[in-house]
């Protein structure tokens, strides 16, 4: 039995030392990260750029970067006589057997937005910007359009906030004649039906219940209706 003692030790020394190295190992995977290059929101891997701007924060392939293979839910886009993939707001273009990362043609249409994107503000049209890209609601088309950078935008900094959506309230009234709160509410209620009826914007909606490219004209015709038809009845409208 004492001759066995150095065996049976030297053997639990085995184990045990193969036990640590697997642990290791399992260390050493666990620590790894599992996530696909495609989870934009986390830090830019290699060949990955953060966009900032607008505080939208996620993470996209270089532009000049070339993948062996396209991600499965890549939409085809063909234009300009040439052939485009569009997936999680990265556009690749073929390169010989190979994909190239490319900035999308100007003018280009797509049936939906990027999985992550900032709506952002100018000039009263809400733009929708996602890895250095701006796309527009177009309704003709029932798509978004690739277009170039609103005015105001090309000199924002890296880090600039989004600019906020323009405000709807823009009406302050007043009785003239000395108008009960229940005739106020009345007239009220009737100005606003009639302003839907004739421009279609309804600011109880969300968007307006207008497509988004019309919102600021939209917006504006359904005020100017409530005014008018608020000062005919006695009020003053600012």
């Amino acid at each position: 039995m004492t001759r066995n003692r150095p065996d049976l030790r030297a053997g639990l020394l085995i184990c045990l030392g193969v036990s640590a190295a697997l642990c290791g190992l399992a260390s050493r995977v666990a620590g790894a990260d599992p996530r696909p290059a495609r989870d934009y929101a986390r830090a830019p891997a290699p060949h990955q750029h953060l966009d900032a701007r607008f505080s939208h924060n996620h993470a996209y392939y270089d532009r000049g970067f070339v993948v062996h293979d396209l991600p499965r839910d890549r939409i085809v886009v063909n234009h300009g006589g040439g052939r485009y993939y569009y997936s999680g707001g990265v556009w690749y273009a073929p390169r010989g057997p190979w994909f190239v990362v490319v900035a999308p043609p100007i003018g280009v249409f797509v049936p939906v937005l990027p999985p992550f994107y900032s709506t952002v503000w100018f000039g009263g049209v809400p733009y929708y910007y996602a890895n250095d890209t701006y796309y527009v609601w177009s309704a003709p088309d029932n798509a978004y359009e690739v277009v170039d950078p609103p005015a105001g935008a090309v000199n924002a900094a890296p880090d600039a906030a989004p600019p906020p959506p323009p405000t709807t309230n823009r009406l302050f009234i007043y009785p003239r004649n000395g108008q009960s709160a229940e005739q106020q509410a009345k007239d009220k209620y009737e100005c606003h039906a009639w302003a839907l009826n004739q421009t279609g914007f309804d600011p109880t909606a969300a968007g307006g219940n207008v497509p988004p490219d019309q919102f600021a004209a939209r917006s504006t015709q359904y005020y100017r209706a409530m005014a008018s038809c608020l000062q005919g009845r006695g009020y003053s409208v600012e």
